[in-house]
């Protein structure tokens, strides 16, 4: 084992300990799932913009954070343009970073972050660097997109090409969440009500029938 990778192996090391005990220290999974405990965090401090950017950056970067519950908040908060507007610089840097660490560290991180079964189903398209398909995974709801962005920074995909597709993927899904928040501060009920029912179902059907999508365009690349 040569020394540049063995540091980078006990750098890795000391960064999943450091997370963990931060994560377990101040119970941050469940601050994360709790809309109103993130809402009133947000509010009360004194460059909330800033502060909602940065919870959007952790939570793709620690990909098993709900991206939803945040995407939501800032329509609820900031209003359709403007949440949809820092949402979108958070998640593009979240992207970014795991890319970037993912690149750094390689497949030790990726075995840390990813589950097995997660990375044979992409790796197959990140092999081959289908930018079409990469735009479509993060396009279509139902796809593990935070887990994505690390599986594509083992592979070949410049790091300009793959911020372009990561942000315009996400656009669509971070528009949504937004307009349903800012529904939701509006008490417009019905039209949100309306609107969760459709992504519900669209999500759910991208989930059930994810295994089909990914052989109907593996087939169709080949």
């Amino acid at each position: 084992m040569n020394r540049n990778l063995a540091f980078r192996i006990l750098l890795l090391i000391a960064l999943v300990a450091l997370v963990g005990y931060l994560f377990v220290h101040f119970d941050l999974y469940l601050f994360f799932k709790d809309k109103n405990k993130i809402i009133h965090f947000i509010k009360t401090s004194r460059f909330d913009e800033l502060v909602f950017i940065a919870l959007q950056i952790v939570q793709v970067v620690v990909a098993v954070i709900p991206g939803e519950i945040s995407g939501f908040i800032g329509g609820y908060l900031y209003g359709p343009f403007l949440g949809t507007l820092y949402s979108t610089i958070g998640l593009t840097l979240g992207s970014w970073l795991a890319f970037v660490l993912a690149r750094f560290f390689g497949e030790p991180l990726l075995e840390k972050v990813v589950k097995k079964e997660v990375f044979e189903k992409f790796d197959y398209f990140m092999e081959h660097k289908g930018l079409l398909v990469s735009f479509l995974f993060f396009l279509i709801p139902g796809f593990p997109k935070d887990y994505l962005c690390y599986i594509m920074g083992v592979s070949r995909m410049p790091v300009l090409t793959f911020i372009v597709i990561s942000t315009i993927g996400r656009f669509f899904g971070t528009m949504m969440l937004s307009i349903s928040g800012n529904m939701a501060r509006e008490e417009h009920y019905a039209m949100l009500a309306v609107v969760v029912v459709a992504a519900v179902v669209v999500s759910l059907l991208a989930w059930r029938y994810h295994d089909k999508i990914l052989d109907l365009l593996k087939n169709h690349k080949e």
